[in-house]
Parts: structure tokens; C-alpha cells; sequence
């Protein structure tokens, strides 16, 4: 694990437009994604809150960091939250608190996963993990990867982008590089 964190946008930057918050998360994501070069971004699907609101926020989001994934050639894979928790606690309904402490000792980590945000979005990359590895194990095919940009630009010769993606470093027995977000 190279790095985990969430980021917090200041309640003076969400006042000044209604895009900022999307605008400050795309721009973070870009940064991560130039910066790590994944081969896939693992997302949570987007679940029904009680709150209407809150899940609206929550499809926007996600609506920007598949924008972005997509922008710099990254293949996404979307898990349902309780999907996640079966596969890091072992069942559907984990608690936050269960969910940091499955996270902590998986990834043998000195300190719990705060906050729990960032733990989530590191239980969806354990998931992911898990997933691709049963995967390749049995020999069933990629049902969860809801694009495939770099395969479709490999195919084609060219991105069409200024900048283009360095071959994808996933090989046999290498663990593939994972942008995870909740």
C-alpha cells in the first residue's frame, strides 16, 4: 500500500460555486492517477441512502472520478457496499468499526484507518483484490470492469489524447496497481 487518506474540501471553497467540491475532486483524482498510474480504479457503486440528497452527492462524485478514470485510460470496477463487506468482514451488514478493523489487520497496518472513509475505500480495493484474484484463479471472465479504455486505445493504435499511457505493468503473479475511492 502506497497511500490512503480522504479529501476534506473547506466549507469557504463549497460556498463558492456549486461545482467546487466536483472541480477539487476531479483535479485530485487526475493528480493520483498521473501520479500512481493504476491499471484500475476500484469504485463503490453508488447505494440508496436514506437521504436523497446525500445520494445524489454521492452519484456526482462518483460521476466525476469515473470522468476522470476514463480521461487518463483507467479501467473501473464498481462494487455494491455490501459486496465489499462480505468480502473484507465476511458479511454483508459489517458496521464501520468491524469494517476499519478487518482493513487494519489485512493490511497489517501499526494504526486503524481514520477516518472511515479511508478505510472503506481500502476495503474496496482488498475487494477488488480478492475479486481479480478468484478471478484469474478460476479462469472466469471480467464481468465487473465497466470500461476498459487502455485495451479499446491498444486496439485502435492511438489514445487521441495528448499524453499517452504507459503499457499497463499487470502481469502474472504481479499484484495490479489500485486507485480505490468511496
Amino acid at each position: 500500500m502506497l497511500l490512503y487518506g480522504v479529501l476534506k474540501v473547506t466549507t469557504k471553497r463549497q460556498k463558492e460555486c456549486a461545482g467546487a467540491v466536483l472541480q477539487d475532486v476531479h483535479a485530485r483524482v487526475c493528480a493520483l492517477l498521473r501520479q500512481y498510474s493504476p491499471d484500475v480504479l476500484a469504485i463503490e457503486s453508488v447505494f440508496t441512502a436514506l437521504n436523497m440528497r446525500t445520494a445524489l452527492q454521492l452519484a456526482e462524485v462518483r460521476g466525476v472520478i469515473l470522468l476522470a478514470a476514463a480521461q487518463h485510460g483507467v479501467a473501473v470496477s464498481s462494487y455494491a457496499p455490501r459486496e465489499v463487506k462480505a468480502s473484507v468482514a465476511g458479511h454483508g451488514h459489517a458496521d464501520k468499526r468491524q469494517m476499519q478493523t478487518m482493513v487494519r489487520a489485512l493490511l497489517s497496518l501499526s494504526e486503524t484507518p481514520e477516518p472511515s472513509d479511508a478505510a472503506d475505500a481500502l476495503a474496496v480495493a482488498l475487494c477488488h483484490l480478492q475479486t481479480e484474484q478468484a478471478r484469474q484463479r478460476f479462469g472466469l471472465p471480467d464481468s465487473n470492469a465497466s470500461s476498459k479504455p487502455r485495451a479499446l486505445r491498444a486496439a485502435a493504435g492511438s489514445s487521441g489524447l495528448r499524453n499517452e499511457i504507459r503499457p499497463s505493468g499487470a502481469t502474472r503473479g504481479v499484484l495490479p496497481r489500485i486507485l480505490s475511492t468511496r
